[in-house]
């Protein structure tokens, strides 16, 4: 604000200063610039006692005193004081001042770092204060009017900021450095109607506003002093904290005439409050969070502090621990383990009393109930002259220490039983090889303890060795045992010791040495174990094996062994000899070992059938069986019969296969030449049956069909007559169908001749009957390369059947169906099927044949389809299935082949 525009009740300190040193107010060139003040700063004009202005500046130097911490603060009363004292008392006050300075200096060089502080402090208070009193003394000395002059400089110089408000709030004054903080003119700080009632916005933290705002009013209306704390801006737009303390200026009335107070920069002690409470906070934290429980006790024992982690712990912290008829300590003390209380008391009360540290292992409940054992430390901490002041303890929960010793002793002497219970012989030795250590059982197999073992010139392991080793062992023992001592290599070595009877058995020795982290051995650790009957008994197996192995050398079949997967592992020398390569010869990438072995050694019409089922048994584990050609070592392939076992573990798994193959192949020469004999056999007993079956049809037939041609003419000729003669045709006609008849009755004579009477029907199962039939054409199959396909429900009951006359009705099915399947394009399979339905069994014989034309045809007597067949077979096959109560049929199969079916019943009843 400038001097030519002011505010009512303010004026320029340059106006103010010449009308108090008696002189016209210069009218100089004012300051330029933004964060410039106008010449120099304001003053209020109030003219009030000396003694109301003494006690002013007495009341705004203590709330500065206080604000800062320091006294710096009574420099005001004390300027204030000076300038209306005399002369006299300003001199005795500034040598008193000057001597004050210089003792206080001396005892902050003597005293403990706290009171050095304050001795510092006062000391540089009264050398300011002296140096403050001597200035007014010299100014007072060169003019009258200096005193208000020197006071108004020593308040303007002052580490504070110093104002004036009239009793509406309004600034009357600020000090220069003020307006050199906040970088603004006064103009600035004018209020704005509206807005800013006091023209504090611009300079006071928006955040802090509000509040110091309402502050103000609430001083201004009930004249409480105003005391505020907040942040105001610096002139390069920096905020800084600042406490903010006026008091209001009364008449001899009482009433308000205006407001003095001053501006102290806090932000550093604010700042330093703020590490304080951050650092008291982290303590805090750390205390809590360490993981030991931390207490502290007054003097006399009292709990005055838990951590969180102790309270938690306890379920109750220092401030709920009061209850009536018990203290502190005593509530604590009851927190111990009944068993542990009197110790507990006992220790705490010599350390109080004595103040010596405190240290007991103690079990501490739980807020749960459960109790932990502790490990509890404490120390005195003590002032300058020694007395106990309070005492530090922390409690650390051992109990997993302490359960985890308990459990290492359990194991201790479990192990020390352990020792002693080991089927062996345990023992130990020093670095240098003598015996420190020998277990019950080896004391006991020796029949002498460790000092027992000192001979005269021998001592230790030598003489140990000398008196059990077996005296061939003995010179292979002592150099191992040497070598190892020397070497600090493990001992490992099979030799025989003589028991306390004097039998000597086999044992197994192993020794290892133990080292510390150097690396040197401190301890020999041994253990020998008795092999006597393991060996006897090894040498039991090598000869059995030498006699096994002998065995399937020697036995007339080629033997292979193969693993789960079936590859071979091994094959005997006679099947070598007959392949011509062993089991690794064929060995190659790319494909199995197996696979290589088939397609070397296997016929290959047969190759396909024997790696089909070979697939079939390793994926079910079903044993194998079968017939084929196998490849003998000069390229001739010879008939072998092949079976293949799996040999299971303990849980059913398969470990091996086992296989056998047989040479069969004279056999299987023979059974074919038998079979050609036996074909040529059954056609020319077929032809004689043939020859007399046709004899006996001409001679049965003969006469019937002769009377009915005889018949047949004569009606014709009765016929033929004029008139006709129609009585004696008639009678002819009747002749003719009597030996038509005849001839019938001829024909099912014939028929019943090929019908045999179930005089024996027995109950059976299908299942049985269908396999005896696949087993007698099996071979016939196998020459063919027919695969018979068998499928029978678990649900088909028995019947009461003739079993041989069934197996015929199957045996001939099934070789008519491999009559059918002799096209070379077709699917080279028969299949028979049996399951239940409804109250009868059915059985069906498919085929992948050229079909069937006539389904019911094929059934009659006489009617065939093979250019050799005599169509009898299917007649007869009927009339069996019909003397069995059942039925057979014929049905095409899509797209090709032929389906024969027949049934039996259930609850089949056995024939008379």
């Amino acid at each position: 604000m400038r001097c030519g525009r002011r505010r009512p009740g303010l004026e320029c300190a340059s106006v103010r200063r010449s009308r108090i040193e008696g002189r016209a107010p210069a009218r100089g060139p004012r300051h330029r610039g933004p964060f410039r003040q106008e010449p120099p700063s304001m003053r209020a004009v109030v003219s009030q006692p000396r003694e109301a202005n003494v006690l002013l500046a007495l009341l705004v130097g203590l709330a500065a005193c206080v604000a800062t911490g320091t006294p710096f603060g009574l420099l005001a009363p004390f300027a204030a004081l000076l300038l209306y004292a005399g002369g006299t008392a300003t001199r005795i006050v500034n040598g008193a001042l000057a001597v004050a300075a210089g003792v206080l200096a001396l005892a902050a060089g003597l005293a403990p770092p706290d009171i050095a502080h304050r001795a510092l402090d006062w000391a540089a208070f009264c050398a300011v204060a002296f140096a403050v009193g001597r200035t007014i003394a010299i100014q007072a000395g060169r003019s009258p009017l200096g005193r208000p002059a020197i006071a108004t400089r020593i308040i303007e110089a002052m580490p504070a900021h110093a104002w004036s408000a009239d009793p509406g709030g309004r600034f009357t004054y600020v000090s220069p450095n003020t307006l050199d903080y906040l970088g603004a003119p006064v103009a600035d700080l004018a209020p704005l109607p509206g807005s800013d009632e006091f023209g504090w916005r611009r300079v006071v933290h928006p955040e802090d506003y509000g509040r110091v705002i309402e502050a103000w009013r609430h001083s201004l209306a009930t004249g409480d002093p105003y005391d505020t704390e907040h942040r105001l801006r610096r002139h390069d737009g920096i905020y800084r904290w600042f406490r903010n303390a006026g008091l209001a200026e009364r008449d001899r009335e009482g009433r308000i005439v205006g407001w003095h107070g001053t501006t102290i920069d806090i932000d550093d002690q604010k700042r330093a409050e703020a590490a304080l409470v951050e650092r008291e906070r982290e303590m805090s934290r750390l205390v809590d969070l360490v993981p030991s429980h931390l207490w502290r006790l007054a003097p006399d024992g009292e709990p005055i502090f838990f951590n969180r982690r102790m309270a938690n712990f306890l379920g109750f912290d220092v401030g709920t621990m009061s209850n009536p008829g018990l203290d502190r300590l005593d509530r604590l003390a009851a927190a111990v383990h009944p068993d542990d209380q009197a110790a507990f008391r006992r220790t705490l009360g010599w350390s109080l009393h004595a103040g010596e540290p405190f240290a007991l292992r103690y079990r501490l409940r739980r807020a749960d109930g459960a109790y932990h054992w502790m490990s509890s430390r404490a120390e005195p901490l003590t002032d300058e002259g020694g007395r106990i002041v309070q005492w530090y303890g922390l409690c650390l929960d051992i109990d997993d220490q302490v359960r985890a010793q308990d459990e290492a002793r359990r194991r201790e002497r479990e192990l020390a039983q352990l020792v002693d219970m080991v089927p062996g012989l345990l023992w130990r030795l020093d670095p240098d090889g003598r015996p420190v250590f020998f277990s019950k059982r080896m004391v006991e197999y020796f029949g002498d303890d460790v000092e027992a073992f000192d001979l005269p010139g021998k001592a230790g392991v030598g003489a140990s060795a000398t008196a059990h080793v077996h005296p061939d062992d003995l010179p292979r023992v002592i150099e191992t045992l040497d070598r190892c001592l020397t070497t600090g290599e493990g001992f490992a070595l099979n030799h025989r010791l003589r028991r306390a009877d004097g039998v000597y058995r086999w044992m197994s020795v192993r020794a290892e040495p133990l080292r510390d982290e150097s690396g040197a051995i401190t301890q020999w650790y041994g253990l020998c174990h008795d092999i006597d009957d393991q060996l006897r008994i090894e040498e039991t197996l090598r000869e059995r094996e030498r006699a096994l192995w002998q065995l399937v050398e020697t036995l007339p079949a080629m033997i292979v062994c193969a693993d789960p997967a079936g590859e071979p592992v091994y094959r005997s020398e006679r099947l070598r000899t007959y392949l011509g390569f062993g089991v690794e010869t064929l060995d190659g990438a790319g494909e199995t070992r197996l696979n290589r072995t088939l397609d070397a050694a296997i016929h290959p019409d047969d190759r396909a059938a024997v790696k089909e089922h070979y697939a079939r048994c390793l994926a079910t584990g079903e044993p194998y069986l079968r017939k084929h050609r196998l490849r003998r070592f000069d390229g001739e392939y010879r008939w072998v019969e092949t079976r293949a076992a799996p040999m299971r573990g303990e849980s059913g798994d398969i470990v091996q296969w086992n296989l056998i193959c047989l040479d069969i192949d004279g056999e299987v020469r023979a059974r074919e030449e038998l079979r050609l004999a036996h074909d040529r056999l059954t056609r020319a007993s077929h032809a004689a049956s043939l020859a007399e079956l046709s004899a006996s049809i001409a001679h049965e037939v003969n006469q019937p069909l002769a009377a009915v041609v005889a018949n047949s003419h004569a009606c014709h000729r009765w016929l033929s007559a004029a008139p006709p003669n129609l009585e004696r045709a008639k009678t002819t006609a009747e002749r003719i169908i009597r030996d038509a008849n005849a001839a019938a009755d001829v024909v099912g004579r014939i028929r019943a001749l090929f019908r045999q009477s179930a005089e024996t029907r027995d109950l059976v199962a299908p299942a049985d009957v269908i396999t005896e039939a696949r087993e007698l054409m099996a071979e016939e199959a196998t020459r063919r390369r027919i695969r018979l396909l068998v499928e029978i429900a678990t649900d088909v009951p028995p019947a009461c059947v003739d079993r041989v006359q069934i197996q015929q009705v199957l045996v001939n099915l099934i070789r008519n169906g491999m009559d059918a399947v002799e096209a070379p394009k077709s699917e080279r399979a028969i299949r028979i099927e049996a399951r239940r339905m409804d109250d009868a069994i059915r059985i069906a014989v498919s085929d992948c044949g050229g079909g069937i034309l006539s389904p019911e045809k094929i059934f009659e007597p006489f009617f065939t389809t093979k250019d050799q067949g005599m169509g009898m077979g299917l007649a007869i096959c009927r009339s069996i299935v019909e003397a069995h109560g059942g039925r057979l049929w014929a049905e095409a199969n899509a797209p090709r082949g032929a389906t024969f079916v027949f049934t039996l019943p259930v609850s089949a009843a056995v024939a008379p």
